[in-house]
């Protein structure tokens, strides 16, 4: 007999529990009318990942209790259909708050609940936080379906040999994984390639339903997919999309086959280019903004953070401002025009001139005898931010950050002033790699918003904050390719300082570039929250105290 399975990959909002039932129950019916006999959510789906604190809330996991009954009712007429559901599910109410409940996987079938699975690796690391509020469970789950015997795990189960070989001990001939692994750079293949080795250990076939979808400052990027006994791709679902996938596993007396319909492989920059298009548009949608803005400076990182919203939201919910003072190049404006224009968005000038000015005299005063200095620049910055945030109280409209990870590694940025906004686009986005988008952006145009948007002269100029006469970045900074390397092993990496150093780095640069990461702590702690693209990003990935007087 075959054996239609279908994976929900669908996109939840976390805490509305009675819209993502009721996108289930939707998924269910059309996949039971596709044929298919089994539906795999993906993790935690009835709440929505990662639901974070609103796991301690008793009254939060009774409504997500309440929407898992509300499932199996609604999807009790769906003849001969299991679903696999993901969803917390509280087992001790008279407990703390703390650890009274599981990360579970249950199998509805005819309207009941079947048996409930408890996820027994909780991860604690990079973003994760799972041992605050989950409690781990010890013993595997493996149920029938029509003769096929099906091993149920979750996620990080699934990075780990024994409960995967407890089910393959406890009679599955499949293993089904059900996911929420949030998306960075080379993530999907190396997911592949852990479940190749849990197939190629057990000599199951296995099928992971992935979550797709943005949450805060984590992208869930879908890509589903199925693997054979060999540990061969059976199928693959495209990524950065909502999809029910079809695998149909072939069960014979030698072996289970699977076949389903297998997407490309992609490059990095389409992946990290579709993770940032999907990162602002959950953000922005989810959270009820009505578009968002941004101020154009005629640089590289505001118009790579525009061609990423456009993508995302769609001319016509976004808006740029560009509000040049005397020390803004006249290539700046043109370019900034053209960019908008190309991408079809409202642009407006505000000058500060006049602001600065009556700031620089309110305070000559007091500043009486001293030269101009990063004050005055710090200055500009912060007028820019006030209109910015004044043009968002006014319109609804959600300011989008343009700073990237090398400035917000060194500090190069001004609180209050380029840091003030709603969310970080290109945070988590070195320097280097934004001149790498922006070239890709210009080549591609995945979302049909414009071919070429970013003029050739934005990309090819030094960069510069424009904020004192003749100013160019690296006045202040190593060169990029120099400061994103060092950036990249010391922060990411964890590399120590002395290693950097005898791997061919000048001492002066790494002890320059570390020493501006450690200071700026407590900057990076007022900036707002932004896309994670990486495998350490300065967000849940990164906590330093901002007082300390180490430095590795």
């Amino acid at each position: 007999m075959t054996l239609s399975i279908c994976t929900a990959q669908l996109n939840f909002v976390v805490g509305d529990m009675p819209a993502n039932a009721q996108k289930i129950i939707a998924a269910a019916r059309q996949a039971h009318a596709r044929g298919a006999r089994l539906l795999l959510t993906p993790e935690l789906a009835i709440c929505g990942y990662a639901a974070e604190d609103l796991f301690l809330r008793p009254a939060f996991i009774a409504a997500c209790d309440d929407a898992v009954k509300t499932v199996a009712r609604e999807t009790a007429d769906l003849k001969d259909l299991a679903i696999v559901l993901g969803h917390p599910r509280g087992f001790a109410p008279e407990a703390a708050a703390f650890s009274a409940c599981i990360n579970a996987a249950s199998v509805l079938r005819a309207g009941q609940i079947e048996q409930t699975y408890a996820k027994r690796e909780l991860p604690n690391y990079q973003v994760f936080d799972e041992r605050r509020y989950f409690v781990a469970g010890h013993k595997p789950c493996v149920f029938d379906m029509g003769g096929l015997r099906v091993g149920l795990l979750i996620c990080e189960d699934a990075w780990f040999a024994a409960p995967a070989r407890d089910c393959a001990l406890a009679g599955a001939q499949l293993l089904a994984v059900i996911n929420a692994s949030p998306f960075h750079l080379g993530k999907g293949a190396e997911r592949e390639q852990i479940m190749r080795e849990r197939v190629l250990e057990t000599g199951l076939p296995l099928v992971y339903a992935h979550l797709v979808g943005g949450q805060d400052e984590v992208v869930f990027e879908g890509r589903s997919f199925a693997l054979d006994a060999d540990g061969s791709v059976a199928g693959r679902a495209p990524g950065f999309e909502e999809k029910l996938v079809y695998a149909h596993i072939h069960p014979s007396p030698g072996a289970i086959r699977i076949e389903a319909d297998i997407a490309a492989e992609r490059s990095l920059e389409a992946d990290l280019w579709d993770a940032l298009v999907l990162g602002v548009r959950d953000y922005v949608g989810k959270n009820g903004f009505a578009g968002a803005l941004l101020g154009l400076s005629g640089g590289i990182d505001s118009a790579l953070v525009l061609a990423i919203a456009v993508d995302a939201l769609g001319a016509d919910k976004l808006r740029t401002v560009m509000m040049p003072s005397p020390y803004t190049a006249d290539i700046s404006l043109i370019d900034a025009r053209e960019l908008a224009r190309r991408l079809g968005v409202r642009h407006d000038e505000i000058s500060i001139t006049p602001q600065w000015e009556a700031f620089k005299a309110a305070l000559a005063p007091a500043f009486a005898g001293l030269p101009e200095d990063t004050t005055e620049e710090n200055l500009q910055a912060r007028i820019r931010g006030t209109l910015l945030m004044a043009l968002s109280n006014k319109f609804g409209a959600l300011v989008l950050t343009t700073g990237n990870k090398s400035e917000m590694s060194t500090g190069y940025c001004t609180l209050y002033g380029d840091m003030a906004g709603g969310f970080a686009v290109i945070k988590d986005v070195a320097k280097t790699r934004v001149f790498d988008l922006a070239r890709w952006r210009n080549a591609n145009d995945p979302y049909g918003s414009g071919a070429n948007p970013i003029p050739q002269r934005i990309i090819a100029r030094p960069p510069s904050a424009e904020l004192r006469p003749d100013q160019t970045d690296q006045d202040s900074l190593p060169p990029y390719e120099v400061l994103d390397a060092i950036m990249s092993r010391y922060m990411e990496n964890d590399e120590p300082i002395e290693s950097i150093i005898a791997s061919g780095f000048a001492r002066a640069d790494v002890e320059r570039v570390t020493r501006l990461i450690k200071f700026n702590e407590y900057k990076r702690r007022q900036a707002p929250v932004g896309i994670r693209v990486t495998r350490r990003s300065f967000g849940k990935d990164w906590r330093y105290p901002i007082t300390s007087r180490f430095r590795a």
